[in-house]
């Protein structure tokens, strides 16, 4: 008989099971990364009817739905890993997220075939979330069952860097491609070319993975179990006390938080620039490309902090410089990306003067309303042009008033008209409102010469110090918190929650926040928001868990 090697015959090294989990993690990550970062385009494509605003919001809820189906994910890939191992179930979340990628490169658009593209479009979306919600519990226990407990928090800290390590590919292909193609081509066609791209990320991480063995810990418990161990995932997580208070810990001490602050540092911050501030969108994807790369790192620096000073102090670190950066930092960064505009608010307020019975909230996630009273027509068109305004009351059934410094703008009832009449009332009023924000020196976009781009990096930095100070011991906290038995599927849920529905639909509820308001910093209340309660719940009831023993709980 020929001699088998020690990884035959013991598995696969540290090295190897961490390479493997991060490389398989960050291809994941890419898939939706670059669903993310192609937002605007894909709004242009599958939501033509919708009008601007409505289409974008449409969009970003698209995003977000594919995080909203993360949880049930999480609960049917977590049932699966605690059942039938860590290393089977992932390699069927890898293989369905990326032929899910694959298949939207491959989709006609809203001009070829109508309704059913978006319809599509929403069905792959869901697929990827859902296969997302099994796979970052799988990883991050594979890797921290492998780990010494004094350096767990240091080697899962390498699957956590997989979310920059995604961001970084997904933005490398899409700045590529553009360049390659020139913008026009790209925005028409070359969009695709990133995840189709997939099919090859996808072949490249089957192999990588199907080299892994299971974890000595799943081994272990199932060398020890007898034959009338009957395992119930589900009713152990959840419904017993022991473990399911600590599902609510995890969820609203550690995962509403990550939800608000990583995706407002991520995602939000591209948004804003992209959206409110008019900064040319290449140069907003170089910019949080370079700030994605020099804070890789962060994420296995705190991972290895957490595991000398603990998990609870470095993650509420991150919730509470969060807490502290985001009004002020957004602000900077209006003065630094587009000063014009800074300078065109304080010179010259916008303020909006309506019978607010009449103003929307311009939320409308089936596409169905119209929005074409006096108000939200002139609420629309300040939105898009990301100008900050202020509300005033005026007597109930009047037209509604744009005034721009000491100029007032009528605008149009068109609540009942017909579509032709209805488009023709809002270009009047978007050309008229443009006008007289162009008179009073409000720029239709950044100005790159004027952009303070060492400031915006350090901005953007200080965001992504308080998002890894979080994110990097996460991982290794989730992990330490919950038996062998129901490991998987107990943090799957939370973390999904976290990030599936806090962080999935920011965005969108962040930029709806912005439309109502007219502020355009007033979105920040919901990250805000989710913060406080995570530091008070972690303050009062997470216990720390650096350095337990995964095989004694």
């Amino acid at each position: 008989m020929t001699a088998q090697t020690t990884e035959e015959t013991q598995g696969p090294g540290l090295k190897t099971v961490v390479t493997a989990s991060a490389a398989g993690t960050a291809f994941e990550w890419y898939d939706f990364f670059v669903f993310g970062s192609l937002t605007t385009i894909i709004a242009k494509h599958f939501f033509a009817d919708a009008g601007e605003t409505v289409s974008y919001i449409m969009a970003l809820l698209t995003f977000g739905l594919g995080f909203v189906v993360r949880p049930l994910g999480a609960l049917v890939f977590g049932w699966f890993g605690d059942r039938t191992g860590r290393k089977t179930t992932f390699l069927v979340t890898i293989t369905l997220m990326g032929l899910a990628t694959v298949a939207i490169g491959l989709l006609p658009d809203y001009g070829q075939i109508g309704i059913a593209a978006p319809i599509l479009l929403l069905i792959m979306r869901m697929l990827q979330g859902f296969a997302l919600g099994g796979e970052y519990g799988g990883a991050a226990i594979y890797v921290a069952e492998h780990s010494p407990p004094k350096k767990r928090g240091f080697m899962t800290g390498w699957i956590q860097t997989t979310a920059a390590f995604g961001l970084i590919g997904a933005l490398a292909v899409i700045l590529t491609t553009r360049a390659a193609l020139g913008t026009e081509a790209f925005d028409a066609w070359g969009w695709r070319i990133p995840f189709i791209l997939s099919a090859l990320l996808l072949a490249i991480s089957l192999w990588i993975r199907l080299k892994l063995h299971e974890s000595p810990a799943y081994q272990r418990m199932e060398a020890e179990a007898s034959d009338d161990d009957h395992r119930a995932p589900f009713r152990e997580a959840f419904l017993t006390w022991s473990n399911g208070r600590f599902v609510l810990i995890a969820l609203f001490g550690i995962m509403i938080a990550q939800g608000a602050v990583w995706y407002c540092g991520y995602f939000y911050t591209r948004f804003f620039m992209e959206r409110m501030l008019r900064v040319d969108t290449n140069t907003v994807d170089q910019l949080v490309l370079a700030v994605t790369i020099a804070s890789a790192g962060l994420y296995v620096f705190f991972g290895w902090l957490s595991d000398r000073v603990g998990r609870k102090p470095v993650m509420l670190f991150g919730m509470i410089l969060a807490l502290i950066a985001f009004f002020p930092g957004f602000q900077a960064l209006t003065r630094a990306a587009n000063p014009a505009l800074a300078e065109a608010q304080a010179a010259a307020p916008v303020t909006v003067i309506a019978d607010r019975a009449t103003c929307a909230l311009q939320f409308d996630p089936v596409g169905k309303a119209t929005f074409a009273s006096s108000c939200d027509l002139a609420k629309s068109v300040l939105s898009n042009a990301g100008v900050s305004y202020s509300n005033e009351a005026a007597e109930p059934g009047s037209v509604a008033v744009v005034r721009v410094g000491e100029v007032e703008i009528p605008s149009v009832e068109a609540t009942g008209l017909a579509p032709a009449e209805l488009k023709a009332a809002r270009t009047d009023v978007e050309t008229r409102i443009k006008a007289a924000l162009a008179e009073a020196g409000y720029p239709t976009k950044a100005d790159p010469a004027r952009i303070n781009l060492p400031l915006v990096f350090g901005i953007l930095m200080l965001f992504m110090v308080a998002a890894t100070a979080l994110y990097g011991p996460q991982a290794a906290a989730l992990v330490e918190l919950f038996p062998t038995r129901v490991r998987y599927t107990a943090m799957s849920l939370p973390y999904n929650i976290g990030t599936g529905w806090v962080g999935g639909l920011l965005p969108a509820a962040s930029f709806a926040l912005v439309a109502w308001s007219g502020n355009i910093y007033f979105g920040l209340w919901y990250s805000i928001g989710f913060t406080v309660v995570a530091v008070i719940v972690s303050l009062l009831w997470l216990p720390e868990t650096k350095g337990r023993d995964l095989n004694t709980i």
